[in-house]
């Protein structure tokens, strides 16, 4: 502790603290001049000062009325469907007019030549008896009723003339190849062979890979089950080729 003085009980001048300059953009002019160029003047507030009406232009009587279109006729959108006037009573039918018509004959036969009407099939959805439109509800297969109904589509007849040009040129080039000698065929049998030992060692792999441990907890156990996975996928997939095509070439160069 320090030593006790008079001098200490004066109070002490705080020396301010010495303040770092405030940091001033750069772009602090181009950024007032693009927001003031963008800003609209009294768009929000309104403009600083309002001016003032004439004395002379006072608000008067109904001026703030709404001003109506002047009075014009009215028609009616049906004025030429209007029905006949009734008739006054001073005015009398016409009478007198006869007419040789048997209406019970021509009635008898109207009746007799008519086709009789059709019922309108309905169908019933609910225990109370609903019945509704059948045309409608869309269980009618009105898509058998078409005149095209059982034709091919144009597009299917274009696609298979398309694939036929396809296969001739094809055929065209492997002719092309086999006369030069740089394609054959292999036979039927052969086929069949290779066929059979692809499976045949699908089935071998497989048996293999069944007989792997169930939990692959070190590398070389993991290594081995996905390289017999990835033979596997290779062999199904030699397989599912030589089924698709019945026609095989081998080329010289393989």
């Amino acid at each position: 502790m320090g030593e006790e003085s008079i001098y200490n009980l004066l109070p002490s001048v705080r020396q301010p603290e010495a303040k770092n300059p405030r940091y001033k953009s750069v772009f602090n002019d181009a950024v007032k001049e693009q927001y003031k160029s963008h800003k609209t003047a009294s768009k929000t507030m309104g403009p600083a000062k309002v001016p003032l009406n004439e004395t002379s232009d006072f608000m008067t009587k109904r001026a703030k009325e709404p001003v109506l279109p002047e009075k014009a006729p009215f028609n009616r959108p049906n004025a030429d469907q209007k029905r006949p006037p009734v008739p006054k009573k001073d005015e009398k039918p016409v009478m007198g007019l006869k007419s040789n018509k048997n209406f019970i004959h021509t009635n008898a036969v109207e009746n007799i030549m008519s086709v009789s009407k059709k019922p309108q099939p309905k169908y019933v959805d609910t225990p109370g008896g609903t019945t509704n439109n059948l045309e409608d509800s869309g269980l009618v297969p009105k898509f058998i009723k078409k005149d095209n109904y059982g034709t091919v589509p144009k597009y299917l007849e274009t696609r298979k003339k398309q694939m036929e040009e396809h296969q001739k040129s094809y055929d065209a080039y492997i002719q092309q190849r086999m006369e030069k000698g740089a394609l054959n065929q292999i036979s039927a049998a052969e086929r069949q062979a290779t066929l059979d030992g692809l499976k045949k060692n699908w089935e071998e792999l497989h048996l293999q890979y069944q007989g792997l441990s169930v939990v692959t907890d070190t590398a070389p156990k993991k290594a081995r089950k996905e390289r017999m996975e990835a033979e596997m996928k290779q062999l199904e997939k030699d397989i599912d080729t030589i089924e698709k095509h019945k026609i095989i070439y081998v080329t010289d160069n393989f």
